[in-house]
């Protein structure tokens, strides 16, 4: 029996984002981590939205705050704005503000 992906097995963002994986077979709901991060750091606001409708804003806020590992500082500074959020909400800055900053 083959999988007939439709509209719900993936919310409706642009495929530019995925530009180094293979579309086609990504399982939305399983990498549900990795796709929030995505949208987050390299969608626009039509795109977050998208988001919210696919997975839910609680899921994707339980996301943001808990299971992301890492968000580049503008992505933090962009979600915080977008959720109303505070960064040391955010497990992925708290960690980043626990590690030491070597300089060279």
């Amino acid at each position: 029996m083959k999988d007939k992906s439709s509209i719900q097995d993936r919310p409706n963002v642009s495929k530019v984002l995925w530009w180094d994986w293979d579309y086609e077979k990504m399982n939305f709901h399983k990498a549900y981590i990795a796709v929030i991060g995505r949208i987050i750091e390299h969608g626009d606001e039509e795109e977050y939205a998208e988001m919210i409708r696919f997975y839910g804003k609680e899921k994707v806020i339980h996301a943001i705050k808990y299971e992301i590992k890492f968000l580049a500082d503008y992505a933090i500074e962009k979600v915080c704005d977008y959720f109303s959020l505070k960064k040391e909400e955010i497990w992925c800055y708290r960690d980043k503000q626990s590690r030491p900053n070597y300089w060279i």
